[in-house]
This record gives structure tokens, C-alpha cells and sequence, in this order.
């Protein structure tokens, strides 16, 4: 099992950086939303914390790279107040969710001080069952995770070899039961491949 790490999300994020010269994540983020605005629904709802935006910025090129498209409340609907619990704010982020086809749960230090990425795992569970991926974001290659307990309900997002030699981003089922290519996963694929041998 491999995921992804810190180092690698980083050189996705500074690669998109240093196509826009000297903005920051954020602005990036911000330019890359307004070029697509047009989105109305999102193969994937991308739960995480506003406080990891190169990981984030990292992350979305990965995706987006994949051909995937992704919504980031802050970025997409950046009227939100993600410090305030309001009814409006949860009825935009229901309206969101439910145009996504998964959710990738990022994982990060900062993740398990957020106020949302819980409500909206437990949301997204009860709306679209077998859909949501745990994406852990590690220190270093072979790093492990072992993330908040609820978080063993779902499957992990890993990076599983190919017998060409590379990797390909799966969702893998608890207890390797089984995988899906996140890719496919994302665009609402339910057929779970068996590990072969």
C-alpha cells in the first residue's frame, strides 16, 4: 500500500504554482474555479480543511489530472463563511453534495480540528452509501496512517503498482476485499475488482 505524500502533493501544487508565476494557492484555486464555473454537478466533493490550501491545490491537479472534476466550497461558492455553522452554509454544501458523484475525505493534521468534515462524511454517507474515499495525505513514501476511528468505516484512496512497473490511484476496500480505480470510482462506478493472487 502506498499514499500519497505531503512531498508529492506539494511538487502537483508548486508545478500548478509556477504556471501562474507568484500567486499563492489560493489565487490559483480561485482562477482555476472561475475558468470552470460554469459546473453544475462534480464528480468529486472534496471534504478537507481551508487551512491546507497547497495540499489542496496539490490534490485538485491530481484529480483534475485523472479528468475528474471538484468541487471546494471555498473556492466554488466563496461566499460560504467556513468558520460559521449556519443553516445557509449547510443547505449550499447539502445542494453540492448531492450534485457529486463521491467524496474524498483528505486527511491531514488540520482535518481533525474541522468543524464540517464530519458533518459532511456523515451527510454524503447517508445520501450516497458506498461512494466516499478516505484520502490520508502521509509525512513520507511507506508513511502509514491511522486517522480518527470513524474513519475505518470507509475505504482508503491509495496508490496500488501496475505489472508495467507504475501505480494507479484506487479506492480500496476495507480489509482489501477489493478495489476500484479512483477514476471510476469518481464517475459513480460500483463494480469492486478482486485482488488478483
Amino acid at each position: 500500500m502506498a499514499f500519497l505524500t505531503k512531498s508529492e502533493v506539494r511538487q502537483a501544487a508548486q508545478g500548478r504554482l509556477q504556471k501562474s508565476f507568484s500567486a499563492s494557492a489560493s489565487q490559483v484555486l480561485r482562477e482555476a474555479v472561475r475558468v470552470s464555473s460554469t459546473e453544475e454537478k462534480f464528480d468529486v466533493f472534496l471534504s478537507h480543511s481551508s487551512e491546507d490550501s497547497e495540499i489542496v491545490l496539490g490534490v485538485r491537479e491530481i484529480l483534475v489530472g485523472l479528468g475528474l472534476t471538484v468541487y471546494i466550497d471555498w473556492i466554488d461558492d466563496p461566499q460560504l463563511d467556513r468558520g460559521s455553522v449556519t443553516a445557509e452554509n449547510a443547505d449550499m454544501l447539502r445542494r453540492r453534495m448531492r450534485a457529486s458523484k463521491s467524496l474524498i475525505f483528505l486527511t491531514t493534521k488540520n482535518s481533525v480540528t474541522s468543524r464540517w468534515m464530519p458533518w459532511e462524511l456523515g451527510y454524503f454517507d447517508g445520501h450516497k452509501t458506498g461512494f466516499i474515499g478516505v484520502l490520508p495525505i502521509v509525512d513520507y513514501s511507506g508513511g502509514t496512517f491511522s486517522g480518527q476511528e470513524y474513519l475505518g468505516l470507509y475505504p482508503l484512496v491509495e496508490k496500488l503498482p501496475l505489472t508495467d512497473g507504475g501505480t494507479r490511484f484506487c479506492v480500496v476496500e476495507r480489509a482489501r476485499k477489493g478495489y476500484r480505480f479512483l477514476d471510476d470510482f469518481a464517475h459513480g462506478q460500483a463494480t469492486i475488482r478482486a485482488f488478483s493472487g
